[in-house]
């Protein structure tokens, strides 16, 4: 089974995603892909500093991604940029990692733009992480060190949680600790999603 993993942002999807990993889950984290795919020397590195030049390296030549995200979340055009370039390749590599793995565990693809990119079309099954809009907020200005205005802003850029729980079978509460979400998450995947073939839980 494909289970697609998504949600805002700050609103706990890689906790959650390391949550179903201990659950024997094969997990693809589509950020550590980016991560890994715009280190130094790599194509994707090299096309973000032709697009964006040596303004967004750190002195030691490594890629600035605060700077960067700076730049995503306050442009547009740069927004659309930078995706041109990653997408393709991040879609590439989960493909690949899912044929291998598929037969061997289920699946699950954390990945933040989930529907934007048209990853849950290859999923049996979509879980969104929510939590409320003011607890999100706070927890992003205190993950990334933002001000209030700057975090806000960021969460608008992307996809509103409330159109992405339109299209989930199961939403998680993650209002609570990390002790509730994984007890969550737990609860979810032993009676819902793993038997879900047999129909014995509805949406």
């Amino acid at each position: 089974m494909i289970i697609g993993l998504t949600g805002g942002i700050a609103t706990g999807k890689s906790e959650s995603a390391k949550y179903f990993n201990e659950l024997g889950i094969f997990s693809i984290d589509a950020d550590a892909i980016s991560k890994e795919l715009t280190t130094s020397g790599m194509p994707a590195f090299n096309e973000l500093v032709q697009a964006f030049g040596r303004s967004v390296l750190c002195s030691n030549e490594f890629l600035n991604r605060k700077k960067l995200a700076n730049i995503i979340f306050s442009n547009k055009q740069a927004k659309s940029k930078v995706e041109k370039i990653l997408h393709k390749r991040i879609i590439s590599c989960i493909n690949e990692m899912i044929l291998y793995n598929r037969n061997k565990h289920d699946v699950l693809i954390n990945a933040p733009l989930l529907f934007e990119v048209g990853l849950d079309k290859i999923c049996d099954k979509i879980i969104v992480i929510w939590v409320p809009y003011d607890i999100q907020v706070k927890r992003l200005m205190l993950r990334d060190n933002l001000d209030n205005a700057a975090a806000k802003k960021r969460i608008h850029s992307q996809m509103p949680l409330k159109e992405k729980i339109k299209f989930a079978n199961f939403v998680i509460d993650n209002t609570g600790s990390k002790e509730d979400l994984k007890k969550n998450i737990n609860n979810l995947y032993k009676t819902c999603i793993n038997i879900s073939e047999q129909d014995l839980c509805n949406k």
